[in-house]
């Protein structure tokens, strides 16, 4: 069983790492079907905001025309500064 401190909701995630500017946003966004996560070498397709993302994660979408490919380092206690939020994911090659 995961504990609360080592799982976030997907939406929340992305809000405190800046992805979106409102949670209501990266909640929407969650539920497009456009965000995929691998975990444990299995990719899935997430479709619900709140579908659970934790550390080692890596997490793959487009947000325009910019395709962003993540490793989540951290889940976050706050939407913090900008520098804060740099340090919740590490950008995969």
């Amino acid at each position: 069983m995961e504990s609360a401190s080592e799982t976030c909701r997907i939406d929340v995630w992305l809000w405190r790492a800046r992805f979106f500017k409102t949670r209501a946003l990266s909640a929407k966004f969650a539920e497009s079907g456009l965000l995929r996560q691998v975990r444990f070498g299995q990719t899935t397709r997430i479709q619900k905001a709140g579908h659970a993302v934790r550390i080692g994660d890596r997490l793959t979408f487009a947000i325009g025309t910019r395709l962003i490919d993540v490793r989540v380092l951290s889940i976050g206690d706050r939407r913090g500064p900008a520098s804060e939020a740099q340090g919740l994911y590490t950008v995969c090659e």
